[in-house]
């Protein structure tokens, strides 16, 4: 995937990934990205759901939100994924650090005004977070289409940095007697809680296998 300065790893550079396949792997393990953007002439980060489809990422939010009528006007906007997989717990306090992976795209956003590009769009994200549950729900209608936008953001450029193993100590602190090793983290879910107002009868949606 094409790189410059902004897009290079620079601390600890051989923890950076710049394999297209590698970095769109990553990405598919999540559905929160963060997007950073000037508004009004200063930094501000949101955290939002997304979608891949090849080369270019979704996004969707109400049509008066900040971040949506921001990406309209400056479409140059970087956009963060990261997951915590470890706690890395050395012997000094220096080199503690953490288990992760993470992507950072520079690229260029643009509204989406097609109508069938932007139902697809909605169901790339909605697939991206819980796959098939699309096709058992109401869609949306014309009402909550008009109140909704959707961006698409080109993958102008990306890296990502992965960081795995034990941790790693000045050579003499090796003798210390102080415990070392790696916490583990895993994400996984956990029994689905019914609506209360949910019908009786209504059975379990079959999309919820997929998570399991």
């Amino acid at each position: 995937m094409p790189d410059s300065p902004r897009s290079t790893v620079k601390r600890v550079p051989k923890r950076g990934i710049y394999d297209r396949d590698q970095i769109y792997e990553i990405m598919d393990r999540h559905f929160l990205c963060h997007i950073s953007f000037l508004h009004q002439g200063a930094p501000v980060s949101i955290p939002t759901m997304f979608g891949r489809k090849e080369n270019t990422l979704y996004i969707h939010g109400a049509s008066v939100s900040r971040l949506i009528t921001e990406l309209e006007k400056n479409p140059q906007v970087s956009v963060s994924i990261a997951e915590v997989t470890g706690l890395v717990l050395a012997r000094s306090a220096f080199h503690h650090s953490l288990n992760y992976e993470s992507v950072v795209i520079f690229g260029t956003a643009g509204l989406v005004e097609d109508e069938d590009e932007k139902i697809n769009a909605l169901h790339t994200i909605s697939d991206n977070v819980l796959v098939g549950r699309w096709d058992e729900v109401r869609l949306p209608s014309a009402k909550e289409m008009k109140a909704t936008k959707v961006i698409k953001i080109s993958i102008d450029e990306a890296s990502a940095k992965v960081r795995t193993g034990p941790p790693v100590d000045d050579k003499e602190d090796y003798e210390l007697d102080i415990w070392a090793g790696v916490v583990p983290i895993e994400k996984k879910y956990s029994k689905p809680v019914d609506d209360p107002l949910l019908r009786n009868g209504v059975k379990r949606s079959n999309s919820l296998k997929t998570l399991y």
